[in-house]
């Protein structure tokens, strides 16, 4: 084992093993988790950084700790003393406790320690039915950001061989914990962008008893961060699938969940000078000064809010133009969190509760109520329990930011991103209910509506901890009435900027990048803008929603190719040798989610001639019966018509031939 020696401040450290397990009743009063020291692999060892040493089997006690890591601390302190500057391992199996027999029978020993999961699983609370479903598609995955995050032992971005997941090439993991039994969902996908599930794969999505990055209040299991999914999920996975042929045990406990109940959210963004798209696809400008409502929902208690400045040049000249310098939010009684540029560069500032907070150590932040995530300066994606995600972009001395709403928000929102119904005609309404209609309205006009929804010094979330922000927005106006900005920009034959930018934003959202490129006089900032649009287009596009029909299975004693389950998808079937098919060889995906075609079933050839024997008699039973009918009405149709009395001077039948035709 190797560490960081200036991560530990002592010349001489000692090694120390410390293990983790979960004792009392499940779900109760008692449960509890315990980290206990359990003994020193070397005690004053020089501070090198390198240590190599040939664990040893150990019988009970230690064979009962199954979980544990490696703590490197100074060896000025006594055994196992807590709290100590030190170092750690990753939590990791113990596997060198294993006793004698799992050395004189390994596979039997995993399995048996498989079944006592299996009883154990089978005694808990099914928590299955509380699980987020999981997105349909890969690029829903990455797109529904409020509610999902990278897992980062199978991230695409990172080149992962997703050791865990084989034929998967990126999973992502739910960011909040189910309501009441805190667990945890996992979705992953292969190269094509399908869901890979376990009924098809040991690489496929599994759920989790004990969500890997904890919940609330974190302390009592299964809530402990890493420790109680390794516990519960990890361990679980070694005993029955790695370390024996098992699996089928595993699976049945976690089984992945399709996306037949997954609905994607809704994307607003503000970008450029500034740009508005709404949740309902609604595209306006306004470029006013001052702090607004970008979207509030009273009924969920959440609340964004913007703040707009004056464009400067980079001679310092202030131009008719604004951009988006600040954004505040929270939800319901969740830490307030505001993202905001630094200077003119494109860095962004986080602050939690009007105080900043540093990730130069770390990227991700569970705060109350709300999880922050900032992997580079330049990019923050904030999180609500309610599945609200916001993301903040910097680029080009501008913000630009998208809100992802899940559909249980739909009809409880208002602000400058609209009113999300899936009705566009209503997005632009006032705070007093006046509507504006999209396509007939003005720049002139949306400049009033955007200035309505200017926020009061009493409902701020903003900072003002410096003479400008005081002087300007505390102080000051939230909307400035005297900042007009130029609405329009006509054509300037002889202006070669017009020619370039006319060039360069031809194509999809020309608008919007024409309009910043003239307003700045920048390029740069026009081709910023035109790439904020093309990216959100493509969200959009990414989160439409998507059919499934949900999983087929082969039938018994055949084959089925193809592991695709969405509209379109064709899954088709074969029979071992000595069986037949019988229903549908191909069954494909329909538009309302239901497989076409019967049921495939494998019969033998034995079976399929009885049932086709059976078929043909019943087809001819159903045909001398119809036949016996229908002559019958006949006969009763002519003795209807023959006059009185004929019946009685009729002779009876006498060759074979006449009793053929009277029956």
């Amino acid at each position: 084992m190797t560490w960081n020696t200036s991560h530990v401040r002592a010349e001489r450290v000692n090694l120390e093993l410390w293990g983790y397990r979960e004792t009392g009743e499940p779900y109760s009063g008692s449960w509890q988790g315990e980290w206990t020291y359990l003994y020193s692999l070397q005690k004053d060892l020089p501070n090198s950084g390198e240590f190599s040493f040939v664990p040893k089997p150990a019988e009970k006690p230690f064979s009962d700790w199954e979980l544990g890591c490696v703590r490197v601390s100074s060896s000025a302190h006594p055994d196992g003393k807590r709290n100590v500057h030190a170092v750690w391992t990753e939590d990791h199996a113990l596997a060198w406790h294993l006793e004698a027999r799992f050395r004189q029978d390994s596979a039997s020993w995993a399995r048996g320690k498989c079944l006592d999961w299996d009883r154990l699983e089978r005694r808990l609370p099914n928590f299955l039915n509380e699980t987020i479903d999981c997105p349909c598609t890969l690029a829903q995955a990455r797109a529904d950001t409020g509610r999902f995050h990278t897992d980062y032992g199978c991230d695409i971005e990172k080149g992962s061989v997703c050791t865990y997941h084989p034929g998967s090439v990126h999973c992502v993991r739910a960011i909040q914990a189910s309501p009441q039994y805190a667990a945890g969902q996992q979705c992953c996908y292969d190269s094509t962008g399908a869901q890979v599930l376990t009924a098809d794969s040991i690489g496929g999505s599994t759920p989790d008893r004990g969500h890997d990055w904890g919940s609330p209040p974190y302390r009592r299991p299964p809530r402990i961060p890493g420790a109680s999914h390794w516990i519960y999920d990890v361990l679980s996975f070694y005993y029955c699938c790695l370390w024996s042929d098992n699996c089928h045990y595993y699976f049945t406990h976690r089984p992945s969940s399709d996306c037949r109940t997954y609905s994607p959210p809704k994307a607003g963004v503000v970008f450029g000078d500034p740009h508005f798209i709404t949740f309902d696809g609604t595209s306006y400008t306004f470029n006013g000064k001052g702090e607004y409502c970008l979207l509030e929902s009273p009924q969920k208690g959440l609340t964004i809010q913007g703040r707009t400045e004056p464009v400067r040049l980079e001679n310092g000249t202030e131009v008719k133009a604004a951009r988006l310098s600040a954004v505040a939010m929270k939800e319901q009684s969740s830490d307030v969190i505001e993202v905001r540029l630094i200077g003119r560069l494109d860095h962004l500032e986080v602050l939690r509760n009007q105080q900043v907070l540093s990730f130069s150590e770390q990227t991700w932040m569970d705060l109350t109520g709300v999880f922050v995530f900032s992997p580079i300066p330049q990019n923050v994606t904030v999180m609500f329990p309610s599945g609200v995600g916001v993301e903040v972009r910097g680029a080009v001395g501008s913000m630009a930011t998208t809100v992802l709403l899940p559909e249980d928000f739909k009809g409880q929102t208002r602000g400058l991103l609209g009113q999300m119904n899936n009705d566009p005609q209503d997005d632009l309404t006032t705070q007093n209910g006046t509507v504006l209609p999209p396509d007939q309205s003005s720049a002139q006009d949306l400049f009033v509506f955007g200035a309505d929804w200017a926020i009061t010094n009493e409902t701020s979330l903003f900072t003002y901890d410096n003479e400008h922000l005081l002087n300007t927005f505390y102080f000051g106006p939230k909307h400035h009435p005297g900042f007009l900005p130029v609405f329009s920009f006509p054509e300037s034959p002889g202006d070669q900027l017009h020619e370039q930018t006319k060039r360069m934003c031809a194509g999809e959202g020309s608008a919007f990048c024409t309009f910043d490129s003239l307003a700045t006089r920048s390029l740069q900032t026009g081709n910023t803008t035109r790439t904020s649009f093309r990216s959100h287009s493509t969200l959009v596009d990414s989160l439409q929603p998507v059919v499934s029909c949900g999983w087929l299975g082969p039938p018994s004693n055949g084959k089925k190719q193809g592991t695709r389950y969405l509209q379109g998808a064709v899954v088709s079937f074969s029979c071992n040798s000595g069986y037949v098919l019988a229903g549908a060889g191909k069954r494909t995906c329909q538009a309302d989610g239901h497989w076409s075609g019967d049921p495939a079933q494998c019969v033998t050839d034995n079976t399929l001639g009885i049932v086709l024997g059976c078929v043909i008699g019943v087809l001819a039973l159903v045909t001398m019966l119809t036949m016996i009918i229908l002559q019958s009405r006949k006969k009763k149709h002519r003795d209807a018509e023959e006059p009185a009395g004929s019946s009685e001077q009729k002779e009876a039948p006498q060759s074979p031939c006449e009793l053929q035709h009277a029956f």
